[in-house]
């Protein structure tokens, strides 16, 4: 009887199958990038025009607003901005307590640490931060932007310190200290007045809360982030049960009295809305 050859009679000599063709990662991910060079390219230059500095290495910024959430999205991890942000945080740190030292002869050791734990607060630097329009220029991945990234408190205090140690990559330390003194000036106008150091923001808000009738605030701890050494403690402020403000501050006093200053400057909008 005859039988019918198949293919595996042949052995290796049999048609290999047709695999199907699979996408190019890193084509697509050049692809991807080369599309949105251009926007990038006009976004860098305008933020250069809003701090007043030209970057001569413009990589250097690109990196700065970078966040760790859009560089592990396209395995560049070694392209984000965490390791600027520490390095930023220093500068921030030195720079602000050169200049209270060298203005503020006048000052105690203890006026002169809390004058600067306010000025490089987190919410100090995110306030900075926003009046740059910082969060319009983050390059974050999806999750971020879907929950608010551009908004958050905590990146736009990272982005700042960040940004700060790019100028100084690029430029050094008087680049870096011009920018600073510029940014920070209307804070140290205050500082210059007294009147920071004479600030007890909760019980101004509580001056306040009585004159309009309204119960007073509650300040709940709601987070600590970071590491032992160096926790930020976060404390949200509410009033007749309607979250206003959330406060971020290295002891959880300073929290709570960052969110009574942020709730000053919100209260009369936010009171009229609820009492509507």
């Amino acid at each position: 009887m005859r039988r019918t050859l198949r293919s595996e009679d042949f052995g290796n000599r049999s048609a290999p199958r047709r695999q199907p063709l699979r996408r190019n990662g890193v084509a697509h991910a050049v692809a991807l990038f080369l599309l949105t060079l251009p926007r990038m390219i006009e976004n860098l230059h305008k933020l250069e025009s809003i701090l007043g500095y030209s970057f001569r290495r413009p990589e250097i910024l690109e990196r700065a607003v970078t966040h760790s959430s859009a560089a592990n999205e396209k395995k560049l991890s070694a392209h984000d901005n965490e390791q600027m942000e520490f390095l930023g945080d220093s500068l921030v740190g030195f720079f602000i307590s050169d200049f209270l030292f060298r203005e503020h002869t006048g000052l105690s050791e203890g006026e002169l640490s809390k004058v600067r734990a306010h000025l490089v607060s987190a919410a100090n630097l995110s306030k900075l931060g926003r009046q740059l329009e910082l969060g319009e220029f983050l390059v974050l991945g999806k999750g971020e932007e879907k929950t608010g990234g551009r908004r958050k408190q905590a990146l736009l205090a990272d982005a700042f310190e960040a940004l700060v140690a790019a100028i100084y990559l690029d430029g050094g330390l008087e680049s870096a200290r011009s920018f600073l003194l510029r940014v920070f000036k209307p804070d140290l106008d205050i500082v210059a007045s007294g009147s920071l150091q004479s600030r007890d923001f909760k019980s101004q808000l509580q001056e306040r809360l009585q004159a309009l009738r309204c119960p007073p605030a509650e300040y709940c701890l709601v987070k600590e982030t970071g590491p032992d050494h160096r926790k930020i403690f976060s404390v949200e402020l509410k009033i007749n049960g309607q979250r206003m403000t959330e406060g971020l501050g290295d002891s959880k006093k300073r929290a709570e009295q960052e969110a009574a200053r942020l709730a000053l400057d919100v209260l009369p909008t936010l009171y009229a809305i609820d009492a509507s």
